[in-house]
């Protein structure tokens, strides 16, 4: 007869999750890291109760707003390459549901994080208590329902052993690449605290091994025979490179058989930036080089990518008509797309066959195209120092971002989300390990960008964080900055100040608008309009509330005069800068599918309603 424990919901609740473990080619490691969380009485006295007596075996953290806890987590695990993580908690309502955001931003990173709403009471004779949304047509609802969508596995624990058959599905998930996202589990705050006789072999130490499928061998020789046809054969590297950790093999594959790279935002850093076949940043923020020679490309190996729009700059940057796509996916979801021949694999097993296969076929780099590729690549080198020194006035984001990557480390981290940021970057970044370019750009979640870093920080507290962040995104989500004060984490953040929504103000005007609505102004009193002077925001003197280092810079000299001296600072640096709202990186033969007005009294406006309509007629399917 098998051992009982009896313990709480909550207690047990942890209990397991102490226990698991992730294995992959003989490295193993514990799975969660800790949890983050606020206390609400939707769960101090059940979760909360069981966080304090296992403080030893479970850290808990706080965070000052539960998207934030999430935005940490998130990053937390993409910098582990998925094979760690944390738990995230909250009450219910409000607690709850600012948890959707993150959740939301995991589940289409494919990022692995389990969340633990509180929820109203399982047995409802209390009800409504208080935060709870009562509907007319049902009982069986709360606004944890509201996570289902974004949620890779969802749960509801109505009673305590209902945690016996649902915490290994949770854990199926959240350490399946295939499958990983969010995870949340509802948690009844009166289930929380009621006691069950446990089997002990719940609570015995569990090893999930995350494994790498091979690709079958007649989708191989397949793959081999049209990489052996093609004349312009080019490489998509995506997250998945980076997550598989076949960034050596990427490598070895290019320059065996000279086919160039471009790289995804989650694949950026899949080759070094100097690497000779290594075209930079693909699609609408793409590099020219990238963009020129997927124009003509009669072949595209995507690896680990998902193909969003901008990727595929709307369905417009693969032109040439007999193109054919071959996708290496641990997700066959993804492994489909385009009507591509599907290598549903583990990346770096892929490489290592297609590779074997080729070399036993004679496959070898093509002279012509080197010099193509390498010619594209050294036009663009100069396109870079040109955007580094434009001496704009005031300094422009592309020189901000240019003092920063002359200035980090090998291993220095830069780390991003939203806005304009992360097209330039894309495009300028100079990436020199497969962990040092950190941009969330599958939801592009403002607000991600000081939680994260601090997730990027806590994963690899020996890096340097440089956390780049725009207006519009620091006044979204700052507070974090408490949070890396309080557990001693420190993080360097370069704020650009643009005075408003300058990316989108950007496209308003790519649109035919006048950038309406975008920039952070008072009210004008005869206009009515946003069009009076900017908006006196001292967001330093806000930094330096909460805890950090400030230094203010107006010029380039002054920028990497504050880059050395953050760097000496043991504490979180806050490095403030106008930005000349005016100047912009340009795009290099791409375009994005933005709908504009079909009709309009403005003349600019119908102007580019006439130059929409004919970009449109570029797009494809790809049947």
């Amino acid at each position: 007869m098998s051992k009982i424990r009896r313990y709480t919901m909550a207690q047990a609740l942890l209990k397991f999750l102490c226990n698991q473990y992730v294995e992959r080619d003989g490295e193993e490691n514990q799975f969660f890291q800790g949890v983050f969380g606020i206390f609400g009485h939707g769960m101090v006295a059940g979760l909360g109760q069981a966080l304090e007596e296992y403080k030893n075996e479970m850290r808990y953290y706080q965070c000052r707003n539960e998207q934030g806890m999430v935005h940490i987590s998130t990053a937390f695990a993409k910098m582990n390459n998925r094979k760690k993580a944390f738990v995230c908690t909250s009450s219910i309502g409000p607690g709850a549901t600012n948890m959707i955001t993150g959740a939301a931003t995991a589940t289409i990173n494919r990022l692995p994080v389990l969340l633990l709403p509180g929820d109203i009471f399982a047995r409802r004779n209390v009800a409504p208590v208080l935060q709870q949304l009562e509907s007319p047509q049902t009982q069986d609802i709360s606004v944890n329902d509201c996570f289902k969508p974004v949620s890779r596995y969802w749960d509801r624990i109505y009673r305590p052993d209902q945690l016996i058959t649902s915490l290994p599905e949770a854990m199926r998930v959240l350490t399946s690449p295939a499958e990983t996202g969010a995870v949340t589990i509802a948690i009844p705050q009166d289930t929380q605290t009621e006691a069950f006789d446990y089997p002990e072999e719940f609570f015995t130490k569990r090893v999930h091994h995350i494994a790498r499928p091979k690709a079958e061998d007649v989708m191989l020789d397949q793959a081999v025979a049209w990489i052996l046809q093609s004349n312009k054969p080019m490489i998509v590297a995506g997250g998945g490179v980076i997550y598989s950790e076949a960034t050596k093999e990427l490598s070895e594959f290019c320059e065996t058989f000279g086919i160039p790279s471009a790289e995804t935002q989650a694949g950026k850093g899949s080759l070094r930036w100097d690497h000779p076949y290594n075209l930079g940043a693909m699609g609408v923020t793409g590099t020219s080089a990238a963009n020129r020679i997927a124009r003509d490309a009669d072949l595209v190996i995507a690896i680990g990518a998902r193909f969003s729009d901008f990727t595929t700059a709307s369905k417009t940057a693969w032109a040439n008509p007999d193109v054919r796509f071959i996708n290496i996916n641990v997700c066959h979801f993804d492994a489909v797309k385009h009507s591509a021949l599907a290598l549903t694999a583990d990346a770096k097993s892929a490489l290592l066959d297609l590779s074997a296969r080729l070399k036993a076929a004679g496959k070898r780099p093509d002279a012509s195209y080197q010099t193509e590729v390498g010619n594209l690549i050294a036009d663009w080198r100069k396109e870079e120092e040109r955007l580094f020194s434009l001496g704009s006035t005031p300094i422009s984001q592309g020189e901000v971002i240019g003092a920063v990557t002359n200035f980090v480390g090998p291993d220095d981290v830069m780390v991003c989300a939203a806005g304009g940021l992360p097209g330039d970057l894309h495009k300028l970044w100079r990436t020199q390990s497969p962990r040092s370019y950190h941009l969330e750009y599958g939801y592009s979640c403002m607000g991600y960008e000081i939680a994260g870093g601090l997730g990027v920080k806590m994963a690899d507290p020996s890096r340097e964080v440089y956390v780049m962040v725009g207006d519009g995104s620091y006044l979204m989500l700052a507070n974090e900055i408490v949070t890396s004060v309080q557990e001693g984490y420190k993080l360097n953040i370069v704020f650009l100040d643009n005075h408003g929504f300058n990316c989108i103000r950007g496209l308003a005007k790519a649109c035919g608008s006048r950038g309406f609505g975008n920039q952070f102004r008072f009210r004008d009193t005869h206009s009515g309009d946003l069009a009076g002077n900017c908006l006196p925001i001292d967001f330093a003197a806000n930094a330096a509330s909460l805890g950090a280092h400030v230094i203010k810079v107006s010029t380039k000299q002054e920028l990497e005069q504050a880059l050395a001296q953050a760097k000496a600072i043991d504490k979180t640096t806050f490095i403030a800068v106008e930005v000349n709202p005016d100047e912009y990186v340009p795009g290099y033969d791409s375009w994005w599918d933005v709908a504009v007005a079909e009709v309009s009294e403005m003349e600019s406006v119908r102007n580019a309603r006439a130059a929409y309509e004919k970009m449109r007629e570029k797009e494809r399917y790809f049947l």
